[in-house]
């Protein structure tokens, strides 16, 4: 923020809440005071922004547009959202981007279907001395066209609009039934006194596989993990609700900004293990 104030920048680019909000926290500190009526944009990429850090950053810059980005190394830059009322990440698809079935067809709007991100187009021809990397990401579809699938899914609304679920590699499958980990990270996130929250599926004698939580407390709160459940009852199916919840002082992330996802999973089991003992 003072380099920010300091270069009279225009963008402030982050990745995902890792980033936005320490930044939305530092903007609400007593007696804090930045001259950033130079800047117009804040943008995430890298990893969408969670509803609530959102619009949390949008209270301390309300003179500055919020903005989500997405893409991958396979795809480069494949769309932008200023989404402030809906509550989850939608962007408007063009001729170079679709959601596939799984056999490469693109999905009917607003059927609700499930299917991969995919885009077409100024696409690599592959990874370097890969050819089963490139094989499993790489595919062309029964006319012929050639498209790039970095993993993502998605559905399509009815008038067009993209919404992205989430990775398929974290995808947990609870008793049949998929739980994206970013659609409870970011309810997570609601709780006043949730600072951090990544999510994964610990291993269940029932159901195969559980929603488990890692949260981080805000400073000088304490998480009571029967209201954080309480909380996400109220905005997702209960089965998407995590049945553990584990507080530790601090989240790990990749050097990238994003959850470290196999750190939170053996957290996670390690104390399932531990509680069952």
């Amino acid at each position: 923020l003072h380099m920010a104030e300091r270069e009279r920048a225009n963008t402030i680019m982050v990745v995902g809440d890792a980033m936005a909000r320490p930044l939305a926290e530092a903007l609400a500190e007593p007696g804090a005071s930045y001259d950033l009526s130079s800047l117009a944009v804040t943008g995430s990429g890298g990893a969408i922004l969670s509803k609530a850090v959102r619009e949390e950053l949008q209270r301390r810059l309300p003179d500055v547009l919020v903005m989500d980005s997405f893409g991958a190394s396979e795809t480069g830059h494949a769309g932008t959202v200023l989404d402030l009322e809906q509550g989850g990440p939608r962007f408007t698809m063009n001729e170079t981007t679709s959601v596939l079935d799984d056999e490469g067809r693109p999905v009917k709007p607003g059927s609700g279907q499930i299917g991969k991100l995919a885009r077409s187009g100024h696409i690599p021809l592959g990874y370097y001395k890969d050819e089963e990397k490139t094989a499993a990401t790489f595919l062309v579809d029964p006319d012929g066209k050639r498209w790039v699938i970095p993993g993502d899914y998605a559905t399509v609304s009815e008038d067009g609009v993209l919404e992205l679920l989430g990775r398929g590699s974290v995808c947990i499958n609870t008793g049949g039934e998929k739980v994206y980990p970013e659609e409870v990270e970011a309810a997570l996130k609601q709780h006043p006194d949730v600072f951090d929250a990544v999510v994964v599926g610990v291993p269940d004698e029932r159901f195969g596989e559980r929603v488990a939580a890692i949260v981080t407390p805000r400073a000088g709160t304490t998480i009571d993990p029967a209201q954080v459940q309480e909380l996400c009852r109220g905005v997702m199916a209960r089965y998407k609700v995590p049945r553990d919840i584990v507080v530790t002082d601090d989240i790990p992330r990749t050097p990238v900004g994003k959850p470290d996802y196999r750190w939170a999973k053996r957290l996670a089991s390690g104390a399932n293990a531990e509680g069952e003992a």
